[in-house]
């Protein structure tokens, strides 16, 4: 089935849903990198969203669903067969009494705002991390001491045959930058996060202090996947990496940040290959000098 044929397909049976045919992924990531997209299908809602999935799978179609974009280094080349964006529709957040209902789509700091304007805490160190509740539940986000697996009691899932599962904090499986989504591909549509009563003011500081602390520490002013590599056991990347004498270090469009080594930023229109190359330098000389591997914690996306 060819291009138009598919999004003739698509278009047919998602009557809400925004079908785009060879979409620039650049447009649609934080690092502002990455070749185009066969189709990039935008679901209005939830029934649209499993609708989408299994018209991929009955159709043996490749296809990813992504957030916002956060974490991910898409290939110059692009992406073969269809991305499910859900970040632009399923961002609906409910508030009951201490529990916090948010949809995959949701945005991090819109859900820790929501929590902020009810008194609740226990998601102050989510404000200001970008992505959507979905990625941040895929890897178990966190920061300044608090983790997603904190405050969820449960996730509704789409599971490999189509179906929706729910699964509580324990079934979950959270560890460091990991989950039970990542092991089985599962994709998360609903979450729910238990929160406790709180004080609006001191909650509100909390936000404000963290904040404060992101934008002075962190070059958030430049396109960026986040964090570029996991906390190594006993280590901070960051450290290791400046002490190595890599702060600034470019290539091509490339840079470790000035301000804060644990980012590779997009100084300058940076290609797909300008980030591995630079992060395959980085890993090279760390280890040599330290003898410590660094993974990354973005997810690359895409042909090679």
């Amino acid at each position: 089935m060819n291009k138009t044929d598919l999004y003739n397909l698509f278009v047919e049976e998602l009557k809400g849903a925004r079908v785009l045919i060879d979409e620039p992924m650049k447009k649609h990531t934080s690092f502002r990198i990455g070749g185009p997209v066969d189709l990039m299908i935008i679901p209005a809602n939830e029934r649209e969203l499993i609708e989408a999935i299994n018209i991929c799978r009955n159709n043996n179609i490749n296809y990813i669903v992504m957030g916002n974009g956060s974490n991910i280094l898409v290939s110059d080349t692009g992406i073969r067969g269809v991305v499910i964006k859900i970040a632009e529709a399923l961002g609906d957040i409910n508030v009951n009494g201490t529990k916090l209902k948010a949809q995959a789509g949701a945005l991090l700091t819109v859900v820790s705002k929501r929590a902020l304007k009810a008194s609740l805490k226990g998601l102050e160190f989510a404000n200001g991390i970008p992505g959507s509740i979905g990625g941040a539940i895929t890897m178990n986000a966190g920061a300044y001491g608090g983790e997603m697996k904190d405050i969820v009691t449960k996730v509704k899932c789409i599971d490999k045959n189509g179906e929706i599962i729910e699964l509580s904090n324990e079934e979950m499986k959270f560890r460091y930058r990991g989950s039970r989504v990542q092991d089985e591909g599962l994709i998360v549509v609903e979450v729910e996060m238990e929160l406790e009563e709180g004080d609006y003011d001191e909650i509100s500081g909390k936000m404000k202090d963290y904040t404060e602390r992101r934008t002075t520490k962190q070059p958030l002013n430049l396109p960026s996947g986040g964090s570029t590599f996991k906390r190594p056991e006993g280590h901070y990347a960051g450290k290791l990496i400046e002490d190595s004498g890599l702060k600034g270090i470019r290539l091509g469009g490339a840079q470790v940040s000035e301000l804060h080594s644990g980012f590779i930023v997009n100084v300058d229109n940076a290609t797909c290959n300008d980030v591995v190359n630079l992060i395959k330098v980085v890993q090279k000389i760390v280890r040599d000098k330290y003898d410590v591997l660094l993974e990354p914690e973005i997810k690359f996306v895409g042909e090679e």
